[in-house]
């Protein structure tokens, strides 16, 4: 099997997949910032694991890890980009500083992965990259003005990219999760729909990854909630949101 590399995998989601797809037997590469954590997950797969330290945000670090991986690990077959970071803000609180960290981390972390990896897939014809957005990229949600914006980019652009990566012969996927328990999900302080366990999560992520669909959306019934929100004259949409939110 090829090797899967995973961004953003010390924690939740990540970590959870990056263990899922080595108990298979796949070759797995996990990174993220904090080399301690990876090591941690590395040193518990009995080898099944490696570990590779990495700042999203610098895009010639993240074009490096691609041609490190591949010289050590072999070619890159699937890559989970899931790197991201969640921080609230609203009207209240609008902050350059917040949204530009949002932006750096979960919109040009993502463009600075995919750079190498559709150079390198492109030569070889092949390939397989999932995109972690989020549910929360389908509509404006109180106090997600940077996090929303940042998921609605990611979907677009993967939207827009998906015709020329079919013609090209490389699998591209859209990742829409919900409400997942996570560290991150761990600091929000509003109730959270559908909060789904975050190896029930994987194992609708894994099943999504072997399957042809291009959206892989879950808790499958707040994704479908969320579209039809979406799908309503705006009047309606904001109205249903402060019933919802109480905003």
């Amino acid at each position: 099997m090829t090797t899967a590399w995973i961004t953003g995998a010390s924690s939740g989601i990540g970590e959870a997949l990056a263990r899922r797809l080595a108990a298979t037997g796949r070759p797995v590469v996990a990174s993220a910032r904090s080399a301690v954590a990876l090591d941690a997950l590395a040193a518990a797969a009995a080898g099944r694991i490696r570990s590779h330290a990495l700042d999203v945000t610098d895009a010639e670090a993240c074009a490096q890890a691609v041609a490190a991986i591949e010289a050590e690990a072999g070619p890159i077959g699937l890559a989970v980009l899931n790197a991201g970071t969640h921080a609230p803000m609203s009207a209240d609180d609008f902050s350059v500083a917040t949204a530009r960290r949002l932006v750096e981390v979960n919109l040009m972390g993502v463009v600075n992965c995919l750079a190498p990896l559709l150079e390198r897939m492109r030569a070889r014809r092949s390939g397989h990259i999932a995109i972690v957005a989020s549910v929360a990229g389908y509509g404006g949600l109180p106090t997600a003005a940077a996090y929303g914006a940042t998921k609605a980019a990611l979907i677009n652009m993967a939207q827009s990219l998906k015709l020329d990566c079919d013609r090209l012969g490389i699998k591209l996927q859209l990742v829409n999760p919900g409400f997942v328990k996570t560290p991150l999900t761990d600091r929000n302080e509003f109730p959270m729909p559908f909060l789904m366990p975050v190896e029930d999560a994987v194992t609708a992520l894994v099943a999504g990854l072997a399957g042809n669909r291009f959206e892989i959306a879950f808790p499958r019934r707040f994704a479908l909630l969320l579209r039809l929100l979406n799908a309503m004259p705006e009047a309606a949409y904001f109205a249903a949101v402060r019933r919802f939110t109480g905003r």
